[in-house]
């Protein structure tokens, strides 16, 4: 998602890993994860070519003080006036979002910038159609499919990481020429930047108050969404006005460790509930082993 947001892939990494514990600990959902979103990504990417990180974190530090401030005077109640089929539209149009946005990758295409628009991003897959790779098309379609076969077969079972990891085997023993994170990006950092504030000024907050309040109001409303629909897996109900003063800080944290916008996340959130968690640890879980992950698997 930071890739796709236009921003360096370990600032994905930063937002999952603070904002996804702060989500889980602060938040009014016992199976929340929250993180970097597909939902997101058209915005950010928007605002990072406009007015570059510095002004996407002034607005995201501005967008978690007014989601906080939207929890204080519990705006979130309002949720329950929102029309049914507005969530379920919103569930499908964030997985067509995920799906146009790994066309490139998964048919190894030949296109130094995708557009960050919809449609502007189908015709330029259109016009670099003949640079597929057979060999990145190969690994990624065998990959899904073992993904499909294992979910089918042994669906408690994490089938995601074990296909992503015999992929990953096999592409390094025979050398495939596919493009990696290290090939493309240089790899990511084996540890979480210092805390820094980015610089505000009166005319800097001026400028990119407007995305600050799209980014409060597209994160207030998609994880009180993704709340709803953990609601709807468990049988449980969240408390909405706690979850939004969760995600206002959490967002202000991830801006201070160099993240992105974050949010709850439908897909991971869904994930964690087939997996069986039970309470909020297992966010918390999830954002820990990510540090791990980070500090001792890199560069």
């Amino acid at each position: 998602f930071a890739i796709g947001s236009g921003v360096p892939p370990e600032k994905g990494l930063f937002t999952a890993i603070i904002a996804g514990f702060l989500i889980s600990f602060l938040g009014g959902s016992r199976v929340q994860i929250g993180g970097p979103t597909g939902a997101f990504v058209v915005i950010v990417y928007g605002i990072v070519q406009q007015y570059g990180y510095d002004g996407l974190a002034i607005a995201t530090l501005i967008g978690g003080l007014l989601i906080i401030l939207m929890g204080l005077t519990r705006c979130g109640v309002l949720l329950r006036f929102i029309p049914y089929p507005v969530t379920t539209g919103f569930t499908t149009g964030i997985a067509v979002t995920i799906f146009s946005s790994q066309i490139k990758d998964f048919f190894g295409m030949q296109l130094s910038e995708v557009p960050a628009e919809f449609l502007e991003k189908w015709s330029a897959y259109a016009s670099v159609i003949h640079t597929c790779s057979m060999c990145t098309i190969i690994l990624a379609g065998s990959t899904l499919g073992l993904i499909f076969l294992l979910k089918h077969f042994f669906p408690r079972f994490p089938g995601t990481i074990l296909a992503v990891a015999l992929a990953t085997i096999v592409a390094y023993i025979w050398e495939l020429p596919v493009e990696t994170i290290q090939t493309k990006f240089g790899g990511i950092p084996n540890m979480l930047p210092a805390p820094s504030f980015p610089e505000l000024s009166l005319e800097r907050i001026q400028e990119v108050f407007p995305a600050a309040i799209t980014i409060a109001l597209l994160g207030g409303i998609e994880s009180l969404l993704s709340a709803l629909v953990a609601d709807g897996m468990t049988g449980q109900r969240h408390r909405s006005n706690s979850e939004l003063v969760a995600q206002g800080f959490a967002n202000i944290g991830s801006v201070i460790f160099g993240g992105i916008p974050a949010t709850g996340a439908i897909a991971r959130t869904t994930a964690n509930i087939k997996m069986g968690a039970k309470t909020p640890v297992s966010g918390m879980i999830h954002a820990i082993v990510l540090l791990f992950l980070m500090l001792f698997l890199t560069p």
